[in-house]
């Protein structure tokens, strides 16, 4: 048995190959489905992990309250503070973020920021940088890491001591070529003593645009308590500094005292209801003025995420439909090769060949053909993943289950596909075939 499907194997390759442009133009369908669908699931498999990496950058169950800079002028009155007319808000503060920790139970962790903009002196060499506040739990809520050093103390962050964790970019600038651990380094006005260098954080382009984020790598973070006391605090700016103290237009606009606030909620079910009673909390603490947005970052991805499944689901389901029909011309090529051959299978019939045998010649033709086209496409889709991620910087990730399951599909399709064919030729009557011209 394992003779004849042997020989039978040896002569559907013979007739391939001795039809090779046929045999070429049939399996294009094959190829460019194949190719198809190894491409379109980097893509999707790209897109998976670039959600994932912006879930893990914006932590897991956060609400993100960020002030509003620019306000119409009816929205807000510096007149008086004190005042009757309500429009005056005090800008996002640490008291809003002691009400939130005071008010709601499902809360676990709230981080308040500040960032400064400001330059960095080391060595002859300068550059800008942002010099952000934090607390503790900021690192936490980040998934930060520390690469070597240690974490701010309790005196730390009670007294505002002069001290700083930087990113590994810094590090790399600054510090290639000694351990940065208690060296001071210029930032701003200030001199800060390095504790701590934080691990590296890799991120696309499209995440910081996407989320809004900043580059993480070349920040440098210090107590918050150490910003307000040494550096700026704008709960302390009067209303009169607000118009006129020489600063910018967009600094004086910017009332508030923090920059940014995340709160991390024990559940996901509770992230709108927080959400909700945050927004509500705020706007009756910043009498009316709604200066800040809260939005969640994790519900929106989630929601992009699904968005581009089902374009990707779409995208497969077309490159699925080239498998389609490319099998269906392997079956039209190999109904039309049995009418040319049928004096062949005739005399094949004659000399002792059984049904099955031609059964076995016509069916491997259809495999040989779409497994060869299967190979030709999964290089040709591999090689598009590629092309696609390098030219338009769409990230791509190939996976070993993409390629079997395209390869797998492509030989299922010889095998269906070629089954009509195969037994249209083996029920030949080998008389008839004998005198067909």
């Amino acid at each position: 048995m394992k003779e004849k499907i042997l020989a039978n194997l040896e002569i559907a390759l013979d007739a391939v190959l001795a039809n090779k442009m046929r045999s070429a133009l049939t399996a294009l369908g094959i190829i460019f489905g194949v190719s198809a669908v190894i491409a379109m699931l980097a893509i999707g498999k790209g897109a998976e992990k670039e959600i994932l990496e912006q879930i893990r950058l914006v932590g897991v169950n956060n609400i993100i309250v960020t002030p509003v800079i620019e306000q119409k002028e009816e929205e807000l009155d510096f007149s008086d503070q004190s005042g009757n007319e309500g429009k005056y808000s005090p800008g996002l503060n640490l008291l809003d973020v002691e009400s939130i920790k005071y008010l709601l139970e499902e809360v676990e962790e709230v981080s308040p920021e500040i960032v400064i903009e400001t330059n960095l002196v080391k060595g002859g060499i300068r550059r800008s940088t942002k010099l952000v506040g934090v607390e503790p739990s900021y690192f936490e809520l980040a998934n930060f890491t520390l690469s070597e050093g240690s974490m701010f103390t309790s005196e730390h962050l009670n007294n505002g001591k002069s001290v700083c964790i930087i990113g590994k970019g810094i590090q790399k600038r600054f510090f290639s070529s000694e351990n940065p651990i208690g060296k001071s380094i210029k930032c701003g006005p200030h001199w800060l003593t390095i504790i701590g260098v934080l691990d590296e954080r890799i991120i696309s382009e499209s995440n910081i645009a996407n989320l809004g984020i900043r580059d993480f790598n070349m920040d440098i973070y210090t107590p918050i308590k150490t910003v307000l006391m040494r550096y700026r605090n704008r709960a302390l700016i009067t209303t009169a500094a607000l118009k006129d103290d020489g600063s910018t237009v967009d600094e004086r606009k910017n009332y508030h005292q923090i920059d940014r606030l995340t709160v991390r909620v024990s559940e996901t079910e509770d992230l709108n209801p927080a959400a909700d009673v945050i927004s509500r909390m705020l706007k009756r603490r910043h009498n009316n003025v709604v200066d800040f947005h809260v939005t969640i970052p994790e519900l929106l991805l989630k929601q992009q995420q699904r968005t581009k499944s089902i374009f990707n689901f779409v995208l497969g389901a077309i490159a699925g439909i080239s498998l389609l029909v490319g099998g269906i011309g392997i079956m039209n090529i190999m109904l039309a090769s049995v009418l040319e051959r049928i004096r062949e299978i005739g005399l094949r019939l004659s000399i002792g060949a059984k049904k099955e045998d031609i059964v076995f010649q016509f069916l491997f033709e259809a495999v040989l053909i779409s497994v060869s086209g299967g190979i030709i496409g999964v290089i040709l889709g591999v090689s598009m993943a590629y092309m696609v991620s390098w030219f338009a910087d769409i990230p791509t990730v190939i996976t070993i289950s993409s390629i079997l399951v395209s390869f797998g599909v492509a030989a299922t399709v010889g095998l269906i596909f070629g089954i009509t064919p195969a037994r249209r030729a083996a029920s030949q009557d080998p008389i008839t075939s004998l005198r067909y011209d």
